[in-house]
């Protein structure tokens, strides 16, 4: 194996890569802050791609290479920051309510697909472009059960996919979009 980053005692990790082979995306905290960066495959050309505080991260490309999902933990208060940054210096933090979002492939054009003040993660785009699929506890009062969501990149549409009493979560499309695959208790 090779090493492709050096970053000692920081997180980098969270690391997907375009199905063209191209580049990769992935999360770390190098710079004070959970941040998606893309770089080249052998590490190279690094440059981030977010940059407002709260975790981003998670990132998964699209099939075509242009869309990047992710999920993000915005803060709206001082209060809710300054704990948050609390956490992270200490290697933690608490995503209890990460939203997912999506980002063309250069960091451009960031929108906000879901509003469910939730945990949401594993996003990952539909071979259309129109809608991902993702994991989330919303719904669950004690937000341990977490089940398998639809939504339409514009955040409409949400429909859920499964139903079981345990995680589903990690969901993926075939490339043609006719299938689903994801973990399950």
């Amino acid at each position: 194996w090779t090493r492709l980053t050096a970053l000692p005692g920081k997180y980098a990790a969270e690391t997907t890569i375009s199905p063209d082979g191209k580049y990769m995306v992935w999360t770390t905290d190098k710079d004070g802050d959970l941040e998606i960066y893309r770089s080249n495959l052998d590490g190279g050309d690094v440059r981030r791609l977010t940059d407002e505080v709260g975790y981003d991260g998670g990132p998964f490309v699209s099939w075509d290479g242009k869309t990047i999902a992710y999920r993000r933990d915005a803060f709206q208060s001082p209060g809710a920051i300054e704990a948050y940054r609390a956490l992270l210096k200490e290697n933690y933090v608490r995503p209890s309510k990460l939203e997912i979002w999506v980002m063309n492939a250069d960091g451009t054009n960031k929108r906000q697909v879901t509003n469910l003040g939730c945990a949401s993660f594993a996003p990952f785009v539909h071979p259309d472009g129109k809608r991902l699929v993702f994991s989330s506890n919303y719904g669950d009062p004690k937000g341990r059960e977490f089940d398998i969501f639809v939504i339409n990149l514009d955040g409409t549409g949400l429909r859920r996919i499964t139903k079981s009493p345990e995680f589903d979560g990690f969901p993926m499309f075939s490339r043609d979009g006719k299938k689903l695959l994801f973990a399950s208790n």
